[in-house]
């Protein structure tokens, strides 16, 4: 399988200010990589420089095996950069919009009424193709700024927070319209802060903190790496400071917490067999209302392994 991005000890400094610090990543064609970080931790700018708007301090980044900063003229009509804003020349109608973006790339004639056609009715938005960009809400912003960098049907897209700011119906759709794109075989780097839908979308991702790389991955290795052991979210129907205090006693149990209306019991390292905590509520009297394992899920994962819980 080709590597579409790799980077070797890519750093960018400013001054003093570490923004990347040695990151070695390594994405292969059709691969949808999330990206995951915080605020400031360094995702926009590995984006910036893969998309060659960046140079490295040091260290190199491949792109489609052409180097940035050597070959960055071979590697743009490869890619499609989607910024975390919108563009200018919102004095457009969508049309107009997508057909300047063709025109751009030399694409001309029927060819580029075709493509600019296809690109609409990929995005949904054929309906607003005579309506003015300024007009547009802020998802169908968004929606026509993945149109705008498909028209030239690049290989590599890399989409820097596309759901920010979206409504829940416009994240749904943003959603729906990548899933679309990897069906249709595009390699796709994402950062988002919206880490239920990379988990839904991403088969690989990528942890990033103060510009450091601490997991790369597929998303279920790194779900099973955060999981340090069973809990069970456990719920009675009265008196659950006894029940709890009861629960504690048992030598299986590591320790028991309350949380909203239920218990987070946590069992010792080993135990996976949870039936003896209904059998020993029930013998007691209690009136079982819940009784489920905790879920590790990517957000989980994401909190266990910044906050240094997971080795």
């Amino acid at each position: 399988m080709a590597v579409m991005i790799k980077t070797v000890n890519l750093t960018k400094r400013y001054g003093t200010l570490v923004a990347l610090s040695n990151l070695n990543l390594e994405i292969n064609e059709g691969d949808c990589f999330g990206f995951i970080g915080p605020n400031g931790a360094g995702k926009s700018t590995t984006i910036k420089i893969l998309a060659t708007l960046l140079q490295p301090t040091w260290g190199e980044a491949r792109v489609c095996d052409y180097v940035v900063g050597y070959q960055s003229r071979q590697i743009r009509p490869l890619i499609g950069y989607v910024p975390d804003y919108f563009g200018a020349y919102e004095d457009m109608v969508v049309q107009e919009y997508l057909e300047f973006f063709a025109a751009a790339y030399g694409i001309n004639g029927l060819a580029r009424t075709k493509i600019v056609n296809d690109v609409l009715e990929l995005t949904d938005l054929s309906y607003k193709k005579d309506s003015p960009v300024d007009g547009l809400s802020r998802g169908m912003k968004q929606r026509l700024s993945i149109g705008r960098v498909l028209v030239h049907d690049p290989k590599v897209l890399l989409l820097d927070e596309p759901a920010g700011n979206l409504d829940p119906r416009a994240r749904i759709e943003m959603r729906e319209l990548l899933k679309e794109l990897q069906r249709r075989e595009k390699t796709i780097l994402i950062s988002s802060h919206i880490l239920p839908e990379l988990a839904d979308l991403c088969n690989k991702v990528g942890i990033i903190e103060q510009g450091e790389l601490i997991y790369s991955g597929p998303v279920a290795d790194i779900v099973k790496r955060a999981k340090t052991g069973t809990v069970l979210h456990v719920g009675v129907a009265e008196n659950q400071d006894l029940a709890a205090a009861l629960l504690s006693q048992d030598p299986n149990v590591a320790n028991v917490n309350a949380n909203n209306g239920y218990m987070e019991v946590a069992l010792k390292d080993g135990v996976n067999d949870f039936s003896f905590v209904p059998q020993r509520l029930l013998s007691a009297g209690y009136r079982l209302t819940l009784l489920k394992e905790e879920e590790v899920n990517l957000e989980t994962a994401f909190m266990r392994l910044t906050k240094g819980m997971v080795q």
